[in-house]
């Protein structure tokens, strides 16, 4: 693992989903440590003075998130892990859900304990089979040895966890359209404020963080949050799981430091471009966020603040590499074709934009396309850009002008010609003997 490994540096088995092999790593030791010499209030403190980011893609502060609970106001507490991971090029949740799901059930233990939680919820995506089996067995697992249920480990404490599976609705990845699925109702986003620490799940202070950010929690806790400071950079503290594929020679999911560099982390460890071609770009994560070139990234570090500085961002941690000769009007055709498809229809700007723009680079493709047509697609997405309930619009906007501000020359030679630059010599998911 690139930089030094934090989160999940051991060796993965048959057996190391299950408890035995956790605790044999020192699992559950944090929630005992909590319980028996922590109070809630300093559990949130340590969380906060770790500065530890949401790893789902908005980077929010989790201390900061959970201070705003207020734990005597008399109402019931909700706590939703987020595994709805359903933006393309990402897959590090499923990865800890498949291969250390008891390290979600301890950190949503001791995030429940902070946070005065007595009922706790996963949100799995619907086509997460294996990730839903092995993340329902850990949490049974749990219950019979008594990590979970009434009286945790023999103190006052008690929080029962329900794994809840989703339909397979990319939107409700939203945490308030996740919560509005869970309460058995369509997963449409909620307009906000009030924000969902002050009324969420059944119109009571809730917290909803992603899998990875919460799989944090037991580290955190038992090395102490100066520890934690002390590994990536100040703004950005600790590690990252990133899911690397595309036209790469060795993908899968890799626990990054925090201001590792990215060129370093593409061509070394992860082996470099498929079949030694040049590197075009990268979607650095998921293809909410805009492309960067392989020039641009000579000088990035995986962090946020150096992302941001090159016009990009983090995301979800969903990286997609991308070869020299790939085509990028088939690219963004297949990007946008994928968010009209998952728009929930509930804004017009997103329901009517995302098909418009979608029309638009068909038409490219099928050899319909006029010179007014990129033009277009910029005014819709520049219209989308916060006009929606979620950012849902705003991130299909994001990969549309990211695109064409790069590889305009490519779209304005569909147009003219009817045909791909590149005649469809190399595309995104070409099988590997196409770059022999």
């Amino acid at each position: 693992m690139p930089g030094r490994a934090l989160l999940m540096d051991f060796a993965v088995t048959p057996t190391s989903h299950r408890l035995a092999d956790y605790r044999a790593r020192g699992g559950y030791d944090a929630l005992r440590k909590v319980l028996g010499t922590m109070k809630p209030e300093q559990v949130t403190k340590e969380v906060a003075a770790s500065g530890i980011l949401g790893h789902g893609g908005a980077a929010f502060p989790a201390g900061r998130k959970w201070q705003v609970i207020h734990l005597d106001d008399g109402q019931p507490h909700y706590l939703c892990a987020n595994a709805d991971e359903g933006e393309p090029g990402t897959f590090k949740d499923r990865w800890i859900l498949e291969h250390a799901p008891h390290r979600l059930v301890e950190s949503m233990a001791i995030a429940a304990y902070a946070l005065q939680v007595r009922h706790a919820f996963v949100y799995i995506r619907g086509e997460f089979d294996l990730p839903y089996r092995r993340l329902q067995a850990a949490v049974d697992e749990a219950y019979e040895a008594g990590l979970l249920g009434e009286r945790i480990l023999g103190t006052d404490f008690s929080m029962d966890l329900v794994v809840h599976r989703g339909a397979g609705s990319y939107v409700c990845g939203e945490a308030s359209g996740l919560l509005t699925s869970i309460e058995g109702r369509k997963g449409y986003p909620r307009n906000r404020p009030p924000r969902l620490t002050v009324k969420g799940l059944y119109q009571r202070p809730t917290v909803v963080n992603n899998v990875e950010t919460l799989s944090n929690l037991s580290a955190i806790l038992a090395m102490g949050a100066d520890a934690f400071r002390r590994i990536g950079t100040p703004k950005s503290p600790g590690t990252q799981l990133v899911s690397i594929s595309g036209h790469v020679a060795r993908p899968g999911v890799y626990e990054v430091e925090f201001g590792y560099p990215v060129a370093k982390f593409i061509h070394e460890d992860c082996g470099g471009v498929l079949g030694g071609r040049a590197l075009k770009c990268i979607v650095p994560g998921g293809i909410s966020t805009k492309v960067l070139t392989g020039e641009e990234i000579a000088e990035v570090t995986y962090d946020h603040a150096s992302f941001a500085k090159a016009g990009s961002g983090l995301g979800s941690g969903g990286m997609i590499v991308v070869a020299e000769g790939t085509c990028m009007v088939r690219l963004l055709q297949v990007m946008v074709r994928f968010y009209h498809h998952e728009s929930c229809g509930q804004c017009t700007p997103c329901r009517e934009g995302m098909g418009w723009m979608h029309r638009l680079v068909d038409g490219i493709v099928e050899g319909r396309g006029r010179p007014g047509d990129l033009e277009r697609m910029e005014l819709i997405a520049m219209a989308n850009d916060g006009t929606t309930i979620c950012g849902m619009g705003d991130a299909c906007g994001y990969a549309v002008t990211g695109i064409l501000a790069k590889y305009r020359d490519e779209f304005e030679h569909w147009i003219a010609q009817g045909r791909s630059k590149f005649d469809g010599r190399l595309e995104i998911g070409e099988p590997e003997a196409a770059l022999a």
